[in-house]
């Protein structure tokens, strides 16, 4: 059997990323270190739980990149080289002698540089724009970018399009057909399929407490990973879940 690890968006460098424990702000004075301390507990808990592995695959967005957008005013630092040593700090907490990575969104990981290409050199890992991995006669299809929902019954639909567009390349012998289907970027975890084939969105690593995600965006946010085991071109998996309740909300009362 061979254990493989996909997660996806830990957006290191932004306060609400995932953070090791010297880039975090000081958890007696700021909300945001509380929290950082809390994802990182959960994370390498995780870690610890699901030891040893085979394979982990970084999908996308493992840096934050400079918050334009805000002004860079959510960042713990907005010098790429400390963000890509966040990312790989986060990463070898595995401990995992082979790793994969994925390019993912350009604003966040550099337009006309690829940082993640860098992350990718420092950890001796490969990097693709997408990825086709085969793990024990599992075949994996995997890309950083898919579409989003603003409904709830509409977050199958752009995972369930890519499955499709699978379909016709294989037919056309320029892919491999795929057993399960691997997207990330829009923060949520869902995934639909059937007896041959699994099509899934990963969750990210990142907290939901953005200030483009507070002002504009209304779906909910999963944080964690997916876990495969693989084995003579079957598997099971398992996805694992943050408990988000310490950032819970509460109303403000008269």
């Amino acid at each position: 059997m061979k254990r493989l690890v996909i997660m996806s968006d830990l957006h290191c460098g932004h306060r609400a990323g995932l953070t090791p424990p010297e880039y975090q702000f000081n958890k007696e004075r700021n909300k945001f270190g509380q929290w950082q301390a809390t994802l990182w507990d959960q994370y390498t808990e995780a870690i610890e739980k699901y030891q040893p592995i085979d394979w982990l695959v970084i999908n996308g967005d493992a840096i934050d990149g400079k918050g334009e957008r805000s002004g860079g005013t959510e960042q713990i630092t907005v010098d790429r080289d400390e963000q890509t040593d966040m990312a790989y700090k986060c990463i070898n907490a595995w401990d995992c002698k082979r790793v994969s990575l994925t390019y993912g969104t350009g604003y966040h990981t550099g337009n006309e540089e690829d940082w993640e290409g860098e992350l990718a050199a420092t950890l001796m890992a490969e990097i693709h724009s997408h990825a086709f991995i085969d793990v024990d006669g599992v075949v994996f299809d995997i890309k950083h970018h898919v579409g989003s929902s603003s409904i709830p019954h509409g977050r199958n639909t752009a995972i369930s399009r890519d499955r499709l567009w699978n379909m016709l390349w294989q037919e056309r012998g320029l892919q491999p057909k795929a057993t399960v289907l691997i997207r990330s970027h829009v923060h949520y975890f869902i995934y639909n399929g059937d007896a041959r084939v699994l099509n899934m969105v990963t969750p990210a690593l990142q907290l939901p407490s953005s200030k483009y995600g507070g002002r504009r965006c209304s779906g909910t946010v999963d944080c964690g990973f997916v876990v495969f085991d693989c084995e003579d071109g079957k598997y099971s998996w398992t996805a694992e879940i943050f408990d988000l309740s310490f950032i819970a909300k509460e109303a403000i009362k008269l």
